[in-house]
């Protein structure tokens, strides 16, 4: 794990897909969106979300 990679919350991600916090929950729970656990929250590597997103064919963030 780099520290100079950039992480996001389910939230952010949420927001930033304009979908429910719970739906990035269950990405994550079925496997689909890769997340590491920090403590109680999960935290999502940019390029994790970008290839979830290529995979799906949407714009990446």
């Amino acid at each position: 794990m780099e520290l100079t990679d950039e992480y996001y919350s389910i939230q952010e991600v949420a927001d930033k897909l304009k979908v429910a916090y719970l739906t990035v929950y269950r990405w994550i729970k079925a496997g689909k969106l890769v997340a590491v656990k920090a403590g109680k929250q999960h935290r999502i590597k940019r390029n994790d979300l970008n290839i979830f997103l290529e995979e799906r064919n949407v714009e990446k963030t």
